[in-house]
């Protein structure tokens, strides 16, 4: 069962009604996924993805490279078709995620359910085409979440809300504990298996079975580095980078020097968003299985150490991004369940 569920407080505490949606809201994990690795492989792999259907746009940013958003795009002869002052909600992915991400789906079918808005902006280079400019994205990104959630903000007249799943997680933490009240104009947050500690996140990748999770970010991201060196011939140590055995080498010899740091140690320690928790004030959800393969359990706060904005919610279980439910081949509607529950009191709309 979960570690955590108090509410922030500014929520009057739940009634009856509330308190049974709590309940069901427990994580329990199905008896045909018994193990963490499975927990989240499987949905990554095998759940079936709602068919929701984006609409893309692209925005140039003021560095003279893109972005692509996928908006989602409502049937037109839906009966949630949403109104243009119904919430906008606004998912950043994972690495080397996107908007067809297991998660990106199910998220976006359950705001297209709600009658919300929503769309998917991808970090640089993973929307398909490669991005222009000599540098992709990273776990501290937080003035690209800025740049974009800002011009969201100028052309949308509801309420925002936000979740971020792993690296996305990371990266809007990091927004919201760096710049405070400064976020306000968001009504709600949700950080989803987020690697709170990214030194202890990259030892446990680096090891036992988790080097498959390794091994699969790296084949995407070393093709896409090859393609980045046509662009740039020289921009980094070509057979270094293909050498690189573990996410710590790439981000020396690729990360960290691309986006201004000055080694793997520099980076890791800049990106970790822990000690960032006690300064968020917009209400968030901080969603992480204690089973989590990519953070150890040991690596997670307690209540006394964020802020009165934060929901914990630690459950026993789930993986990475996992949490399905039901039997074989199971559902992935339990997080869909649980984001939309913590945000939908904070984005009220007529």
């Amino acid at each position: 069962m979960s570690t955590a569920h108090d509410k922030p407080a500014s929520i009057p505490a739940p009634g009856p009604a509330a308190r049974n949606t709590l309940v069901d809201l427990l994580y329990c994990p199905p008896r045909w996924l018994p193990t963490s690795h499975a927990q989240t492989i499987v949905p990554a792999l095998f759940a079936r993805r709602p068919d929701v259907a984006y609409r893309r746009e692209r925005w140039d940013t003021p560095d003279g490279d893109f972005i692509d958003l996928d908006w989602l795009a409502h049937p037109a002869d839906s009966a949630a078709q949403p109104a243009a002052g119904a919430p906008l909600f606004v998912l950043f992915h994972g690495l080397e995620g996107s908007s067809d991400s297991h998660y990106a789906r199910a998220l976006m079918a359950a705001a297209q359910a709600q009658g919300w808005h929503g769309v998917v902006p991808h970090f640089r280079s993973c929307s398909g085409p490669l991005n222009l400019a000599p540098r992709f994205y990273h776990l501290a990104d937080s003035a690209e979440v800025d740049w974009v959630l800002r011009r969201l903000r100028a052309s949308h007249a509801g309420p925002i809300v936000v979740a971020g799943v792993s690296l996305g997680g990371n990266v809007l933490l990091r927004w919201l504990g760096e710049r405070g009240r400064d976020c306000a104009f968001v009504a709600a947050a949700a950080a989803i298996s987020t690697p709170l500690d990214v030194h202890a996140g990259g030892r446990a990748l680096s090891q036992g079975f988790a080097l498959v999770y390794t091994m699969s970010f790296l084949k995407t991201l070393k093709k896409k580095a090859l393609q980045k060196l046509e662009q740039y011939p020289g921009l980094f140590d070509r057979d270094a980078m293909l050498a690189c055995r573990t996410m710590y080498d790439y981000d020396n010899v690729v990360t960290a020097p691309l986006h201004g740091f000055r080694n793997t140690e520099h980076y890791w320690t800049e990106a970790t968003t822990r000690p960032l928790l006690p300064d968020v004030v917009v209400p968030t959800l901080v969603l992480n299985a204690r089973n989590d393969p990519f953070l150890p359990s040991t690596a997670l706060p307690t209540r006394a150490e964020v802020s009165p904005a934060i929901e914990l919610d630690q459950p026993e279980a789930g993986g990475h991004v996992g949490f399905m439910t039901g039997p074989f081949p199971g559902r992935i509607d339990w997080l869909s369940r649980r984001v939309f529950t913590f945000l939908e009191p904070f984005a009220p709309h007529g």
